[in-house]
């Protein structure tokens, strides 16, 4: 009996050794795998590794003889692999979702989709055999020929006719001299904003959708060495509602001055109704040295955003960091909600953007579509585009707290499926994770500080509309502080000591 039970004694020993080895080698390896440590902190991880397993296997093995002493060390044996599969598992979801958000998708997604009344008798697509529709002669042209050329492929003829402002276009419509216009889905918040049509969404329904693709031109200049070199960031949130590789509005702007040696991050905010000359690459489709507001180049991808920004300000952005707003409400319920601090004044009963919400002054806790209602609001603030850009930076800054909190512990899975859900760059996998290494060897103290370039309202005539539309003149003297602040920082300086 005492044999048989040494036996048994032993095969548990070995068994649950092999299980613990076996775990904390697939800990190890997704450690290695990420990347993140320093030589020095992966040796002394793995030393402990080894260490830790070397105690159990002898203890397991060969020094517990009891079988107190021995069940003892197979709870022990067994909470440590369960850790070491749950502490692996956390480590290749890091890298799964670091891998998601640097890899930029080569062709970005554009929906157009045929719109009639929704009073209209016309059910589906083979309804429109016979009718007519409108669209613009001048801008979305790739999305128009698009939508055409599925219909006739499907042997359906419309009488076609072209306009030359969305104005124009929508009145034809509302006035029933067309049956259906064709409209770009990244067009549709540009629809909304015109007071005129602001119900757009509720009295007309989508017939029909196709979807084509354009080449994303967006690359990085990247910098020598990311963890000494001073570097710009774009950080676009993207007004997007089909889908996050799907070109839309940039509705957030800002500028992200980074450098590494001086601990210093200068984020400088863009109003989306800034009146700026586009500016883009041959291939991106944006309209090259017309006026409009810096939200509409966000049609035409974040490379025409990003050349556009660089115009403005005198300065190369080595970095683009788009954010899928819409998916911001994923992020922020995951991390448990965000709190965001309303100042005197600020407060408001009922959000304009989802009447359901609202913020009073103080600390608010707010949950994902709160949190996303209150960085679309402008139009309860008299401050208008101004003050929804500060709440923007309220939302990004109380995520960034929440996922640099150990808070982040409790739902890690679903906040790192998330942010590869929200977040896309052009910085590579490895430029990130000199970063984090560098942070965790260096541990800097970085200094945060901001500025928003300004203007005055106006209503002036916008490209992508085709017609005059509400904007912001730039205050030239606010773009030269800009350029002057972000310079300061590049060369090592704090933008605060430029006034």
């Amino acid at each position: 009996m005492n044999e048989k039970k040494n036996v048994v004694s032993k095969v548990f020993g070995i068994l649950f050794s092999l299980i613990l080895v076996i775990s904390s080698i697939y800990c190890l390896y997704q450690l290695i795998q990420l990347n993140v440590l320093t030589s020095k902190l992966l040796f002394l991880a793995t030393t402990i590794f080894i260490l830790i397993d070397l105690i159990f296997v002898l203890l397991l093995c060969f020094i517990s003889k009891g079988v107190v002493s021995k069940i003892i060390c197979i709870l022990l044996a067994v909470v440590l692999s369960v850790g070491y599969g749950i502490g692996g598992y956390y480590i290749s979801k890091t890298g799964g979702a670091l891998n998601k958000i640097t890899s930029v998708i080569k062709n970005a997604k554009n929906t157009v989709s045929i719109v009639v009344k929704q009073s209209s008798d016309v059910k589906d697509k083979k309804s429109l055999n016979g009718l007519s529709v409108g669209y613009l002669r001048n801008i979305g042209t790739a999305g128009s020929a698009a939508m055409l050329e599925d219909l006739s492929k499907s042997n359906i003829k419309m009488e076609q006719i072209q306009y030359d402002s969305m104005t124009a276009l929508l009145e034809a419509f509302y006035n029933g001299e067309v049956d259906s216009i064709i409209i770009n889905e990244s067009s549709r918040s540009q629809i909304l904003d015109m007071e005129a049509y602001s119900n757009f969404d509720s009295n007309t329904r989508v017939v029909y959708q196709t979807s084509y693709k354009v080449k994303n031109n967006d690359s990085a200049a990247a910098v020598s060495d990311i963890t000494s070199k001073p570097f710009n960031v774009l950080i676009s949130g993207s007004d997007t509602r089909g889908g996050f590789d799907e070109n839309g509005r940039s509705d957030v702007i800002m500028v992200a001055t980074v450098n590494p040696k001086s601990h210093t991050i200068l984020l400088t905010s863009v109003p989306r109704d800034f009146y700026v000359t586009t500016a883009c690459d041959a291939g991106d489709g944006c309209m090259q040295g017309a006026l409009d507001k810096i939200t509409h180049t966000g049609i035409h991808g974040t490379n025409t955003t990003k050349r556009t920004v660089e115009q403005l300000l005198g300065i190369e952005i080595n970095y683009t960091f788009k954010v899928g707003f819409d998916t911001v409400t994923d992020l922020v319920d995951a991390v448990g909600g965000i709190d965001v601090t309303v100042a005197p004044g600020y407060a408001v009963d009922k959000l304009l953007t989802n009447p359901a919400y609202g913020v009073h002054e103080g600390v608010n806790h707010l949950n994902g579509e709160h949190a996303l209602a209150y960085a679309r609001e402008r139009y309860a603030y008299t401050e208008g585009d101004r003050q929804r850009t500060k709440n923007q930076q309220q939302v990004l800054m109380g995520i960034i707290d929440k996922i640099t909190s150990p808070a982040i512990v409790t739902n890690y899975a679903s906040i790192m499926d998330s942010m590869a859900n929200t977040f896309s760059t052009t910085m590579s996998n490895d430029e990130i994770t000199d970063l984090i290494k560098y942070q965790l060897n260096k541990n800097p103290k970085w200094k945060m500080e901001q500025y928003m370039v300004d203007g005055t309202g106006d209503t002036l005539m916008c490209a992508e509309l085709g017609d005059a539309a509400s904007v912001m003149v730039p205050d030239q003297s606010t773009v030269k502080m800009a350029k002057d602040k972000i310079n300061a920082v590049l060369a090592g300086n704090s933008s605060d000591d430029v006034q």
